[in-house]
């Protein structure tokens, strides 16, 4: 937990430059009408009224 505003920040710019020393690139293993079909029944799935 940070008390003050500067440590909150100082800590995620140290955290975002780690994290980009680090980076790799993001290599998408479904196409995007595979994402929007499974997010679709996703939401289909909870909108049900037993949810």
């Amino acid at each position: 937990m940070f008390c003050y505003l500067d440590d909150l920040k100082a800590a995620l710019e140290n955290w975002i430059k780690v994290w980009n020393g680090e980076a790799r690139p993001f290599q998408w293993t479904k196409t995007a009408d595979q994402t929007l079909d499974r997010i679709c029944r996703y939401c289909s799935r909870i909108s049900e009224p037993h949810h």
